[in-house]
């Protein structure tokens, strides 16, 4: 076999497991990510509490001092 045959199959070999093990890590890393939720994110404006309520509420009362907020948007 001459030597430019042996080095394109090392390199072949090489980037193929690479690409291999990318693969596997981000099956991984996306099977033990937690999911997404639709809530809402609320931050209190009275005692500073970071809640969520459902998708559908856009006032929310505080579930430490009561106080009704807005959703956070970033």
């Amino acid at each position: 076999m001459a030597l430019d045959g042996i080095i394109f199959t090392y390199v072949a070999v090489l980037v193929g497991a690479i690409t291999v093990i990318g693969v596997l890590y981000e099956r991984r890393r996306r099977r033990f990510e937690p999911e997404p939720t639709e809530d809402h994110l609320f931050l209190c404006r009275k005692c500073s509490y970071v809640y969520t309520d459902d998708s559908d509420v856009e006032l929310s009362r505080c579930p430490h001092c009561g106080t009704s907020n807005e959703v956070v948007e970033f």
